[in-house]
């Protein structure tokens, strides 16, 4: 294929089995990119690994829950030892968590939503470095809209702490890896269509503090509707490729005018 824009770099990708982490990854190779899925293991991570293949790509598959120090560092091993080094790290999984008001959400709750949305990308990130320092790269984190600019996700409070987390993260890794030519930027994502709301728990207090305020015709004023993954997998292919080698430490919105309401 022409014009492949990441060609023969090493792409791993976490939460890599479904939404926006399967779009980017089968983006990455098909731009020529050698692929590893960091997922926990279920069939959509296998579909994902094979539908690469069928495309004539390169992947590898490492069952990694990315809140585990030891299956991360793990992960990131089997990535250079299969491929020689790590050119790409998206850091993409996530869940949302328990939603509920700050009084009623549990202690484990926030722990559990934190220890895989910040403490799963600090993971990923250090024992990624091992294998990028010495060649350089790029670093996507998959931040949000909720808790950066927009601040109505009622009962998120746990899940609006990480993503802000994730971007003050993100800057202070864009500088000090900026030695070793690692380019680090976060990206914010609106609504979705994915399966995110799988990993989603409101509990009935929730519906206590929700404020009625709807865009007249959908949440998203520039298309009037949830943004697509592979429009985000064009936005993590663009920060991983050549095309933004002047670009760090920057944060990018890609949520349709959604957190401007």
């Amino acid at each position: 294929m022409e014009n492949q824009r990441v060609k023969n770099k090493v792409a791993v990708i976490t939460g890599a089995g479904s939404g926006i982490g399967r779009a980017a990854a089968m983006k990455l190779a098909e731009h020529g990119a050698k692929i590893v899925l960091v997922d926990l293991l279920d069939e959509r991570s296998e579909k994902t690994r094979q539908a690469i293949r069928d495309a004539g790509g390169e992947a590898i598959f490492a069952d990694t829950d990315v809140s585990d120090p030891a299956r991360v560092e793990q992960a990131m091993q089997e990535a250079a030892k299969q491929f020689g080094g790590i050119d790409i790290l998206f850091a993409n999984a996530g869940v949302n968590g328990t939603l509920a008001p700050i009084q009623h959400l549990e202690p484990e709750d926030w722990d559990r939503t934190l220890g895989v949305n910040l403490k799963g990308t600090f993971l990923s990130v250090k024992y990624a470095l091992p294998h990028m320092t010495a060649r350089g790269g790029s670093i996507v984190i998959t931040s949000s809209i909720n808790g950066n600019r927009k601040f109505t996700g009622f009962g998120m409070s746990a899940y609006s702490a990480s993503k802000a987390g994730q971007v003050a993260f993100a800057k202070m890794a864009a500088l000090e890896l900026a030695h070793h030519r690692i380019r680090v930027n976060a990206i914010c994502p609106g609504a979705i269509e994915t399966n995110i709301g799988q990993n989603t728990h409101p509990t009935p207090e929730v519906n206590d503090i929700k404020i009625p305020v709807i865009y007249p015709e959908g949440n998203q004023p520039l298309e009037r509707r949830a943004g697509h993954p592979n429009q985000v997998a064009d936005l993590v292919l663009f920060l991983a490729s050549d095309e933004s080698s002047h670009i760090t430490g920057t944060t990018v919105y890609i949520d349709g005018a959604e957190s401007l309401l």
